[in-house]
């Protein structure tokens, strides 16, 4: 039921939640295989994890890259993804159309892609942990876009635990949490946020990638867990 030995690819793990993953499963005795677009990324990663972990630069919205990547790679227990644009909130009449396809590319098709190149490589008794949000299930004005997302992201995760099946998937759903996503609002916008957040989350607080964490680990660690849905988002759905 460890990650003992085990060997993780995590696509989008040079930062955030991804980071934290890899940062985790490590120190539970996993080799971390790390991905995200740009190699100077893949650098400073390498440099936090342990010796033996392993980064590519990939390009989640290029099939052909992501093909090549996984043949590089080999076989492996867990696919994780985390991969994702800046998160996109603008209201439907302001609503870049081009910005929300890319949005779209990465986090879903990305994801998708990876799933169709990684699923073979995967061992017996190995896992795929995606990521979706909460805006699905209380989305707010100016989320159209996040809310698509997220309703798609777990009826693929349905989906794909039928069709890979014994392989595992499951996808996790954070709710507010401190990460390089929120770097496009103004520093006051952002603090805003989270002081909001914090005096109302039953848990008095906002979260880290680590809380969020240790939900995929959970999942990757989870023999009896698919299809699923995991919310780590404070209590936010409560209130």
């Amino acid at each position: 039921m460890g990650l003992q030995g085990q060997r993780i690819v995590v696509v989008g793990g040079t930062s955030g939640i991804g980071l934290a993953v890899a940062e985790a499963a490590a120190r539970e005795g996993a080799a971390a295989v790390v991905a995200s677009r740009r190699q100077e990324n893949v650098d400073t990663a390498l440099r936090r994890l342990p010796e033996g972990s392993e980064g590519r630069a990939l390009d989640a919205t290029d099939e052909d890259a992501v093909r090549a990547f996984f043949e590089a790679v080999g076989d492996f227990d867990h696919l994780v993804y985390t991969a994702g644009e800046s998160l996109l909130m603008e209201s439907l009449a302001d609503s870049d159309l081009a910005r929300a396809r890319r949005f779209l590319d990465t986090r879903l098709w990305g994801a998708y892609t990876a799933v169709k190149h990684g699923a073979s490589r995967i061992r017996r008794g190995g896992s795929v942990v995606l990521t979706t949000g909460t805006a699905g299930r209380r989305p707010l004005p100016g989320t159209t876009v996040a809310a698509s997302l997220c309703g798609a992201m777990e009826s693929l995760t349905r989906a794909l635990a039928l069709e890979l099946a014994p392989v595992r998937v499951n996808v996790v759903s954070p709710g507010l949490v401190r990460t390089e996503l929120w770097r496009e609002m103004t520093g006051q916008d952002r603090d805003a946020l989270f002081e909001g957040a914090t005096a109302s989350l039953p848990v008095g607080r906002v979260g880290t990638p680590e809380d969020v964490a240790e939900a995929y680990l959970y999942l990757m660690r989870g023999g009896y867990s698919t299809g699923s849905v995991v919310v780590v988002d404070g209590g936010g759905l409560l209130v």
